[in-house]
């Protein structure tokens, strides 16, 4: 799909087809949004710009050098820009191309932050007068939705906190859980810092306009909050996974422990009916021997409890129950 933004006696018009651009002046032209285009579509921007137009590939390059560089005539920059999903965040690579001051965007999905901003281009055309002013409102909408997505990972954080504080389902399946918030974290904060980057980039830039020099400081100053942000809750996250790990330890170690005890208990009892089982006749097994005797079951069974008793004494003193 194609959208062709155009300034036009003041307004900024809105054209959806490649066989519009003889019609157009690249000085009149805003913005430029490739969203999964054909390959006549991408054709006709590129003849259109002057330039090429990065494909997905490039635009997935991970070395600095592919990120972001500069040609005599244009600037080219690749971010990322993440989805969210039922479990996890998806990263969706988006190519930035600046000729002059037009912007040309090139992406595979649609995207909440260009979406919305497309709506106010056409509302408030004085706010944008060129594409440089479209890049950095794109940059301004990208941040403020990573800032949403790390303020309900913290509010994620804390309702495992009060579950782990409440002992309630602390099992492996929270562990899991706690994994995955680690995981989604990290891929934030690599998110982030790959706007820093960028950012850093532009404003080193002799292409840039000047005016836009305070409103990339205020974003790299957002952007270092977040990163800390970020920081802290992968902190607090490390922290709830050494507490349930602890805790499913201490709950291993009291049923050892339970186990460990009746295993004691039943030690001396076992050691003394083995010893007298085959010296000692007891009355209900032996009842017509004349020397079998019903005090001899009842001595036995006696030691057997004192022998219990005297255990259990020693492991309480020993502070071991």
């Amino acid at each position: 799909m194609l959208s062709i933004f155009y300034r036009e006696n003041g307004k900024i018009l809105l054209s959806q087809s490649e066989k519009d651009f003889p019609q157009l002046k690249l000085e009149d032209t805003v913005w430029i949004d490739l969203v999964d285009p054909t390959g006549a579509e991408k054709r006709a921007v590129e003849a259109f710009m002057g330039t090429e137009i990065q494909s997905r590939a490039q635009a997935e390059e991970i070395e600095s050098s592919s990120r972001y560089f500069e040609s005599d005539d244009a600037i080219f920059a690749n971010t990322n820009f993440l989805t969210p999903g039922q479990d996890e965040y998806m990263m969706q690579a988006v190519s930035f191309t600046i000729v002059d001051d037009t912007l040309a965007t090139l992406r595979e999905v649609p995207l909440r932050s260009f979406t919305e901003l497309q709506r106010r281009l056409q509302v408030n055309p004085k706010q944008y007068p060129s594409g440089f002013s479209v890049f950095a409102s794109i940059l301004d909408q990208r941040v403020d939705l990573d800032a949403d997505m790390i303020e309900l990972l913290s509010k994620e954080i804390s309702q495992y906190a009060k579950r782990i504080n409440e002992e309630e389902d602390i099992d492996q399946e929270l562990l899991l859980d706690i994994s995955q918030m680690q995981e989604n974290t990290m891929v934030v904060r690599e998110n982030v810092v790959d706007k820093q980057r960028l950012i850093s980039n532009l404003m080193r830039s002799t292409k840039v306009p000047r005016n836009l020099e305070n409103r990339l400081n205020v974003l790299l100053q957002d952007i270092s909050s977040l990163l800390n942000h970020t920081s802290f809750c992968f902190e607090r996250l490390e922290y709830l996974q050494d507490t349930v790990l602890g805790l499913i330890n201490l709950e291993q170690n009291k049923i050892m422990k339970v186990f460990t005890v009746v295993s004691v208990f039943l030690m001396p009892p076992t050691l003394i009916a083995g010893f007298y089982g085959m010296n000692v006749r007891l009355p209900m097994i032996n009842a017509d021997d004349p020397n079998a005797n019903f005090w001899n079951w009842i001595i036995i069974l006696g030691v057997m409890a004192l022998s219990c008793v005297a255990i259990w004494i020693v492991f309480k003193r020993k502070k071991l129950l």
